[in-house]
């Protein structure tokens, strides 16, 4: 029902049309059973990827909760900057119709469009980067994770929670620091999870910056209201622990139901489940590529960060957009 929100305004909204109106229609009756809805007015599509292969990464996100404040302090000096003055979004689809859902991200210097800012350059122009800084945190580490997740939570002193929301990128590609520290030799790669860089950050704090800046990709917030929902995700729906996943939307439709097939967090026992595509990701691209939503919290974040297992996907979708 979440989902049948979202496609509404979508350009293959049309196409669920339909079945959005039967579900509703059975959404809650005595005796509707969920799963004969599904193999009734859905079919399923194995999703492949350009080469025929069947199966990928899946890899594991979760919505974490940081302490900060409203002012900086030598306790809370990382910034969580807000989308700058001067950061322009440019839609190519208007010119070339061909690109569509393509977006650049640049800066004006004279009258001429450049690259934004990476992240070092932002770390360096501190201050005088023009726009909000929503907040402050107390650790650059957690700051990072923060923006791969694209959501979470700040806890203030005075024990309120401020939620924030993925608002705009720098236009820089992701890069994986985890890799960074494997092809350095610092990390084993089944050391380089995200409680892996943390312990190495700690050990390391004088080296941390040099590392960060390793990835030019750099995320910006929006302050959105406090609520028990999920974090709303790509979709513009709030994500649901454990059943919404973040895909390659050139690939996997956003709103589809998506039956995914992998294992649990470092282990070879079955995780198989319908799931909803809700979300997108930098790092998140490929046709048999998905991020599964773990939830809110440290023991979710334990989960996603550990996390990355082989696995395959089915998409779920009416007649009407049967593939061609």
């Amino acid at each position: 029902m979440l989902s049948c929100r979202g496609v509404a305004s979508k350009p293959n909204g049309a196409g669920w049309k339909r079945v959005c109106d039967l579900a509703r229609a059975a959404d809650g009756k005595p005796g509707h059973d969920p799963r004969r809805f599904f193999e009734q007015h859905l079919k399923p599509y194995a999703v492949a990827n350009g080469d025929g292969a069947t199966t990928g990464m899946i890899t594991g996100y979760y919505e974490p909760l940081l302490q900060g404040s409203r002012t900086r302090s030598k306790a809370f000096e990382q910034p969580v900057r807000g989308v700058p003055d001067d950061l322009l979004t440019i839609d190519l689809s208007a010119v070339f119709p061909e690109l569509k859902d393509k977006r650049v991200r640049g800066r004006l210097e004279g009258n001429k469009v450049v690259p934004y800012w990476s992240r070092a350059e932002i770390a360096a122009r501190g201050e005088r980067l023009p726009g909000k800084t929503l907040l402050y945190v107390d650790d650059a580490v957690e700051l990072f994770f923060l923006q791969v997740q694209g959501s979470g939570r700040v806890r203030l002193a005075d024990g309120s929670v401020v939620r924030l929301n993925y608002a705009d990128q720098n236009g820089h590609p992701y890069q994986s620091i985890g890799k960074a520290l494997v092809e350095r030799g610092e990390l084993k790669l089944e050391e380089a999870s995200m409680q892996g860089i943390q312990a190495w950050a700690r050990a390391n704090p004088s080296r941390l910056d040099s590392l960060l800046n390793t990835n030019p990709s750099y995320v910006f917030f929006r302050e959105v209201p406090n609520s028990q929902d999920g974090p709303i995700g790509a979709l513009g729906v709030p994500l649901t622990a454990e059943r919404s996943i973040a895909v390659d939307p050139r690939s996997v439709p956003l709103g589809s139901p998506v039956f995914l097939a992998t294992t649990r967090p470092n282990t070879a026992t079955g995780m198989n489940r319908l799931v909803m595509a809700q979300d997108t990701g930098g790092a998140i691209k490929g046709a048999v590529r998905a991020d599964f939503f773990w939830g809110f919290g440290k023991d979710a974040g334990e989960q996603a960060g550990r996390m990355k297992q082989n696995g395959r996907l089915w998409v779920l979708l009416p007649t009407e957009l049967a593939p061609k």
